[in-house]
């Protein structure tokens, strides 16, 4: 009986123990075991997680289930059409969901949603084949509430071979290892061997994690779950300790386009690092002067005389990285006022617009909506060219908009 009872004991006691056990002392992270996994983060820091949880930055990327892909899948809504025997049709089959294509009634092939990038503006998809990922031809598109080509395809052929390279991982994922492999061919005369990489999608972690931002964290939380009464942030980076070139720089990172020479993976990355480390300028004359509305917001920013005569004027001076961008634009009126109390509008600007626009909506008139120069859409083959317009980050005087 005594040896039961004692037994009993030490199983209670292991249970305990493992009650015990933070969520980040089970966790494997694919990046290694420096990270802890970003679940770990709500233990502490509920409000931030859950904010984050709902941001554009953590569904940068997202597995292509029916509760994170936008569009229609009802008929009336989810067809694309090439031509007059040619059509591509958002299917769901057995709980998944495909872009199939028909040719005079007849399917011809049918390609799976596996992988969404992005929620905010639009969204795109991709396959797996081989241990590469391919995009879909066709996207959603928030503005016309649609379907349409995916940027840069054709509006009369579709087309399912182009490759998504790692890089684009590298800003809508937290990481996606790669494996290589050694092939051979045969030739007359000699052989040769070559390289390939493959992307191995059981290491991809998708959008932009808490661990992305502030670095491996499985010290933090161990640290901090045996002295909760620490107050200090202990093995993390936290933002307000960095100058204001590494803040600019952490987000640069993703958000200053693709122009520049790649030196390492922007999946190298960590907070605290300068990002010429990691992208220098190409030779010859680069555009600087028209940067694109999509993707180089950095670009356009240290353009505007805001950002070159504030000495502390950064990214987080105007948004919030765990969420997203707000919607009402007089809450940046009140940014823009802290610097610009004795700004006088001219007597014409005065008279155009109301009091109202004036005092509440600083961005309308000095962040214009512009079309982009790099991304626009069809919505069938007959369909006119839509614009892909976004918020300018080039704080300037520009034409009066009237309301």
């Amino acid at each position: 009986m005594k040896k039961i009872r004692f037994l009993f004991a030490l199983v209670v006691l292991a249970v305990l123990l493992s009650n015990c056990t933070s969520k980040s002392d089970e966790y494997i992270d694919p990046r290694g075991t420096d990270y802890a996994g970003s679940e770990s983060c709500i233990q502490c820091h509920q409000t931030q997680y859950e904010s984050a949880f709902h941001s554009s930055h953590f569904k940068a990327s997202a597995p292509a289930t029916k509760e994170n892909i936008l569009g229609h899948f009802s008929n009336g809504k989810n067809t694309f059409i090439y031509d007059q025997n040619t059509k591509l049709v958002m299917e769901e089959r057995n709980d998944s969901l495909y872009q199939v294509v028909y040719k005079n009634g007849k399917e011809v092939k049918a390609y799976p949603f596996e992988i969404l990038f992005g929620t905010k503006h639009a969204q795109t998809s991709a396959y797996w084949k081989n241990h590469f990922t391919y995009e879909l031809p066709v996207s959603y598109y928030k503005s016309i509430n649609s379907w349409a080509t995916s940027p840069g395809y054709s509006a009369t052929i579709p087309n399912f071979e182009r490759e998504i390279d790692k890089e684009c991982f590298a800003c809508h994922s937290s990481n996606i290892a790669s494996r290589y492999v050694t092939t051979s061919s045969d030739s007359i005369t000699f052989m040769t061997m070559e390289v390939e990489e493959f992307m191995n999608k059981k290491t991809l972690l998708y959008g932009i994690d808490c661990e992305r931002c502030h670095g491996p964290a499985k010290k933090h939380v161990q640290t901090h779950l045996k002295f909760p009464d620490l107050k200090m942030a202990q093995d993390i980076v936290a933002f307000k300790n960095l100058n204001r070139q590494q803040k600019i720089d952490a987000c640069a990172l993703c958000h200053s386009g693709n122009a520049k020479m790649k030196l390492k993976s922007r999946f190298k990355f960590r907070p605290g690092e300068k990002l010429t480390d990691y992208f220098m300028e190409r030779s010859g004359t680069p555009d600087t002067v028209n940067y694109d509305v999509h993707g180089n917001q950095m670009g356009l920013l240290s353009q505007s005389k805001c950002f070159i005569k504030s000495p502390t004027m950064d990214c987080m001076s105007c948004h919030n990285p765990h969420q997203n961008a707000s919607q009402n634009l007089g809450s940046y009126s009140k940014i823009c006022m802290s610097c610009h109390q004795q700004t006088k509008h001219k007597a014409a600007t005065v008279k155009s617009l109301s009091k109202t626009m004036l005092a509440n909506n600083c961005v309308e008139c000095h962040m214009p909506k512009q079309d982009s120069k790099a991304i626009y859409f069809q919505q069938s083959n007959k369909a006119p060219i839509t614009s892909y317009s976004l918020r300018t980050h080039k704080i300037g005087i520009y034409r009066a908009v009237k309301k």
